[in-house]
C-alpha cells in the first residue's frame, strides 16, 4: 500500500531514541523530509544518517526543548526555512519515572507536566501557525494506554497524557475545516530492543530502572497478545494516521496500540 508519504515534510519531536527513532526510520523508509527535534543532538545525529541510508529525501536535525516555546517556534522557522513548509507533526516527547503518587514532589509533577502536556500544546500551536494557511496537514500526538485506564506508579504521567487525548479531539474539531487531521497513538509498555535505540537522554537507558524482569513477565502474561509492544510497533501505527491517502478521513481517534491492554468501545 502506497502511503504517499514520499517527499512529505515530517516533524517528529523525541526523534532520537526509542519510539520517537522507530517513527522517524518509519518515514525514512517511505521518502519523507524529517525534522528530527530532540534534546540529545548526537543521538539524533545517528538516527539521521540511519534514516537517510533507508530513503529518507532528507534530514534537518534541531537540538530543542520541547518545554521551552522559544526554542520550538525556532525549530518550526529552521524547517520552514528549509522545506517550505512543515506537512506532518508527530509529537512524540515523553518522559516518566514510576512512583506511587504519595513519593512524588510538586517538582516531580512540574517537569512530568512540561515534558508531556505543555511541550504538544507548544509543537501544536506552532503547526497550526504553519499547516492552517496551507489547508492541509496531520498531527500525531504519542498519549499511553495509561491516559485509557489507571495505572499505578503513573498517576501525573497517565493524568497527562488523558489531557493530550482530549485536547487533540479539541484540536481536530477546531481545525477540521482547515484540512488538518489531529489523532492520537497510545501505546502500552513499548520497550527499545537494543542498546543503540536509545540515546543518554532517554528514560530507557537503564530498562530495569523502569521494569524488573519479574515485572516483564508479569506484564507479558497479562496481555492477550502475550507480548510487549516494540518500537516499530508504534511507528506503523503513526504512518498509517499521518497519510492522507490511507487516513484522510481519520481525525479526533485516540487507538491504542498495547497488545490489547486496554479495549475501549
Amino acid at each position: 500500500m502506497d502511503l504517499q508519504l514520499a517527499d512529505k515534510v515530517v516533524m517528529v519531536t523525541g526523534a532520537a531514541s526509542n519510539i520517537g527513532r522507530a517513527i522517524t526510520l518509519g518515514f525514512a523508509r517511505e521518502g519523507a523530509r524529517i525534522v528530527l527535534g530532540d534534546i540529545d543532538v548526537p543521538q539524533a545525529e545517528t538516527v539521521a544518517s540511519q534514516a537517510m541510508t533507508l530513503g529518507a529525501a532528507s534530514t534537518e536535525v534541531v537540538g530543542c526543548d520541547v518545554t521551552r516555546l522559544d526554542q520550538v517556534q525556532a525549530m518550526f522557522r529552521r524547517a520552514v526555512d528549509r522545506f517550505g513548509t512543515v506537512d506532518v507533526l508527530v509529537n512524540n516527547v515523553g518522559w516518566d519515572q514510576l512512583m506511587f503518587f504519595t513519593q512524588t514532589t510538586p517538582e516531580f509533577w512540574e517537569k512530568i507536566i512540561q515534558v508531556n502536556f505543555v511541550g504538544v500544546l507548544n509543537c501544536t500551536h506552532a503547526a497550526l501557525g504553519v499547516m492552517a494557511p496551507k489547508n492541509r496537514g496531520a498531527i500525531v500526538s504519542i498519549s499511553s494506554d495509561a491516559s485509557r485506564q489507571g495505572e499505578p506508579r503513573e498517576a501525573v504521567y497517565g493524568g497527562m497524557k488523558a489531557a493530550i487525548n482530549s485536547f487533540m479531539k479539541t484540536i481536530a474539531k477546531e481545525n477540521g475545516r482547515n484540512g488538518i487531521r489531529c489523532n492520537v497513538v497510545c501505546p502500552g509498555v513499548t520497550l527499545p530492543e537494543d542498546d543503540e535505540e536509545v540515546g543518554t537522554r532517554s528514560m530507557w537507558l537503564n530498562k530495569d530502572s523502569m521494569f524488573t524482569p519479574e515485572q516483564l513477565e508479569k506484564i507479558t502474561r497479562a496481555l492477550p497478545l502475550k507480548k510487549v509492544g516494540r518500537p516499530r510497533d508504534i511507528a506503523n501505527a503513526v504512518l498509517f494516521l499521518a497519510s492522507d491517502a490511507v487516513a484522510g478521513h481519520v481525525t479526533g481517534q485516540v487507538l491504542s496500540v498495547s497488545g490489547g491492554y486496554s479495549m475501549v468501545g
